[in-house]
């Protein structure tokens, strides 16, 4: 099975909306490197008192988390909040699972915020709002997707997409 793509532009952004039915991670176009990055604080998970909603799986190369100033290297098993910042280096790639068991995996150079992660276990009940200012993401929905796909979306500089399939590739580049 062949995955089905589509592109939608407009000036200064290019979006390439990729499903894949077969499970197989489709090909995207490089994206150009990014300046060098800033040093880095101690590395350490997300604070007691900020909820986790998710955890670092594997983490290759470069990747960071931000929240508020503070900046810190993903590692697996760290955690990750809502409003975290989460970035990649030029050869850097990272894969966190969320409390739902959604799987998102950045690739390099790419920059995404998590604006909005709501899940009650008990009810299946909650929201989803990924901002990808950068780069590309794969996303393998999970049970918040499954009970509420109206309330799954992510957000381009351009566009949201409204989730109806489990398996998708979304990625942004300047369009030069």
């Amino acid at each position: 099975m062949q995955p089905l793509s589509f592109c939608v532009s407009s000036p200064g952004i290019a979006l390439l909306l990729t499903w894949v039915a077969s499970g197989a991670l489709a090909q995207t176009a490089p994206v150009p490197p990014s300046p060098a990055a800033p040093a880095l604080s101690p590395a350490a998970a997300t604070p007691a008192d900020i909820p986790r909603i998710g955890t670092f799986k594997q983490v290759q190369g470069n990747a960071w988390v931000s929240a508020d100033t503070a900046r810190r290297a993903a590692q697996p098993g760290a955690g990750v909040a809502v409003a975290d910042r989460l970035s990649t280096g030029p050869q850097g790639a990272a894969t966190l699972t969320l409390k739902d068991g959604t799987v998102l995996t950045m690739g390099p150079d790419s920059v995404m915020d998590l604006r909005q992660f709501q899940f009650d276990s008990t009810t299946q009940q909650g929201n989803f709002l990924l901002d990808l200012l950068r780069g590309s993401v794969r996303v393998v929905t999970g049970l918040l997707a499954k009970f509420n796909p109206d309330l799954f979306k992510v957000q381009t500089p351009t566009s949201v997409v409204g989730v109806r399939g489990t398996d998708f590739i979304v990625e942004t580049q300047d369009a030069r």
